[in-house]
């Protein structure tokens, strides 16, 4: 416990016991191994406490030095570090992104030249979460930008709320093209060293430092070691820090951009990190008023004060810090599990406290929440299985559906026959599929490692029977995520193409096949301009300038004696011509 000598704060240091006690039953029911909390009050860190074990296997508690990956937590720091360079003069944030950065697209070629730095920051550029683009930690910062230009958007810009984490993603990038410096060097320069903070931004940083908590997971009601899962978009949400350094960004806020007698932004700024911007939610609730997103903050309002905060979650760890600027209160609480209510349980009984008003019983309701939760899972489960239709069978024959299937966002999945059943592969995650119905197949649950778990993959086929492409709900706001079939097979063989240039004849009409320069099969028919053909699957290929148009070249003996011509409007023949010599 960490109470100045200077402050006379005898209410509150009566409220300890009451604090631990609380802390205990909560971190019991929603078996979090360790919490640390800090509160700050009139211009000064004036309580941390800290509880449970940081790491459970080898019996290390934690202490209010403990650091905690602070997760999305993170955007207060990147919206207030845009704050700075636009205070600076060096952005205008009512600007479009693409004025700073140009290679700056989304799928929307309106939405991408209009979407303001605020738009990004207050989670209003039209493009719903799309986290499994990053979730797989398999792309730097930098790689994530390109892929944004091929997500669908759900709703027009400035339309809806709609948390995302790769537009904080790409206001790190902001930072970086205009400062001339990497994300992490600029915060700590301008904001975290002069607060005295330490801080750190990876799992690797963490796990090095002198008193780094382990993660741990909830699967139903069975704590477990959390999978180790860097969080890649740095920018939003992968800053690792102790509730006492963590206090001093509290205090920044509450002093209204000025810290130990220094200013480091002005005043209007903090404000306008903290004004509500757009509508997120109303509270089932009657203490909460309706939610809010501002500049890097949630905003709302308890018990009838305006409070300030941002929540963090990511597998393992869990966070909550929370402002009452008008009543000059901060608490911070971290813990090293998945999200809880512990956070919210311990904010609001303190904050309950320290205004003089009689605690709200968030333990009891968000317990009997939980309850119901993990009762209704046996109904959930037995629900999935019977929307399923029984004793169907695929459409095909299992080797029929090995393939890679790519989409420019997403990545590639491969889909390979193994010991009679289909298996997927995907970014590093790979698993057995079981047969759903029909042409859908689902992924299995996965304890313990990084997988979407109960997903259907349902594979489509174009008129004439042949898989084409297979379609994953990987992002739950827009249709399902469309994989198309790799090329592959003779198609792919520059050998074979070239075995099909010539002469082919149908009916009256001339076929001639060529190759060009890049060795591209060329096909010109009589009366028609030239069209090109792009390699599908076996010696089949799609003509590019004609939708739903495609050819198959077929022969023996290495020979190439006719094209079958796919069309709309039927199946036609062509044969070849043997030129007289």
């Amino acid at each position: 416990m960490n109470i100045p000598a200077d402050i006379p704060h005898f209410a509150l240091a009566s409220l300890i016991p009451d604090i631990d006690r609380l802390a205990a039953e909560a971190m019991a029911v929603w078996k979090v191994p360790g919490a640390a909390l800090a509160i700050v009050q009139d211009g000064a860190v004036v309580l941390t406490r800290a509880y449970g074990q940081r790491d459970v296997e080898a019996d290390l508690p934690v202490t209010p030095h403990t650091h905690f990956v602070i997760c999305s937590i993170t955007k207060s720091f990147t919206a207030t570090a845009v704050a700075l360079l636009h205070n600076d003069g060096v952005l205008d944030w009512s600007k479009p992104v693409r004025d700073y950065l140009p290679e700056f697209r989304l799928s929307d070629a309106v939405a991408t030249e209009r979407v303001t730095i605020r738009d990004l920051l207050s989670h209003q550029s039209g493009l719903p979460r799309h986290d499994w683009v990053h979730v797989p930690g398999d792309l730097s910062p930098a790689e994530m930008l390109p892929p944004m230009r091929h997500l669908e958007l759900s709703r027009d810009i400035r339309a809806a709320w709609q948390y995302n984490n790769l537009c904080y993603n790409v206001a790190g990038l902001l930072i970086e093209r205009l400062s001339g410096q990497t994300f992490e060097t600029f915060l700590r320069r301008r904001l975290t060293d002069r607060l005295g903070m330490t801080v750190s931004f990876s799992l690797d940083d963490l796990e090095a430092g002198p008193e780094p908590a382990r993660p741990y997971m909830i699967d139903v009601n069975t704590r477990l070691p959390a999978l180790r899962l860097p969080i890649r978009t740095t920018a939003a949400g992968a800053i690792n820090t102790s509730v006492v350094d963590l206090a001093n960004w509290m205090r920044l806020h509450l002093g209204k951009g000025e810290f130990a007698g220094e200013r480091l932004l002005p005043e209007a700024l903090i404000g306008q990190l903290h004004t509500p911007l757009t509508f997120v939610a109303k509270s089932e609730f009657s203490e909460f008023g309706h939610g809010h997103y501002a500049l890097g903050f949630q905003t709302n309002a308890y018990q009838g004060e305006r409070i300030v905060s941002h929540s963090g979650g990511w597998t393992g760890w869990g966070s909550l810090m929370t402002l009452v600027p008008d009543a000059g209160i901060g608490v911070a609480v971290l813990t090293n599990r998945s999200p809880s209510e512990v956070t919210s349980i311990l904010t609001c009984y303190i904050i309950d406290r320290l205004r003089g008003r009689e605690p709200v019983d968030w333990l009891a309701r968000f317990s009997k929440m939980r309850d119901d939760f993990i009762a209704q899972i046996p109904a959930n489960k037995a629900a999935r299985e019977n929307s399923r239709h029984k004793d169907t069978k695929p459409a095909h024959e299992l080797a029929a559906y090995a393939a890679d299937y790519a989409h420019p966002a997403y990545g590639v999945i491969s889909i390979r026959e193994q010991d009679g059943t289909l298996r997927w592969s995907w970014r590093g995650m790979s698993a057995p599929l079981s047969h759903r119905h029909f042409e859908t197949f689902i992924t299995p649950e996965i304890i313990g490692k990084l997988h979407p778990d109960n997903v259907p993959i349902t594979f489509h086929t174009d008129r004439d029977g042949n898989i084409v492409h297979l379609s994953v709900p990987l992002e739950p706001m827009v249709k399902d995520i469309v994989f198309e079939r790799r090329a592959a097979g003779d198609c792919m063989d520059p050998a074979f193409r070239a075995r099909c240039a010539g002469h082919f004849r149908s009916g009256g009409v001339n076929h001639h096949v060529s190759l060009d320069a890049d060795g591209r099969l060329i096909l010109k028919p009589d009366f028609q301009p030239a069209y090109r053909l792009e390699p599908q699957q076996g010696r089949r290929f799609r003509i590019v300038e004609l939708d739903g148009f495609a050819v198959e070249f077929r022969g023996d003996d290495g020979k190439i004696d006719q094209i079958v011509f796919h069309q709309p409007n039927g199946v036609f023949v062509a044969d070849r011509v043997v030129e007289q010599e």
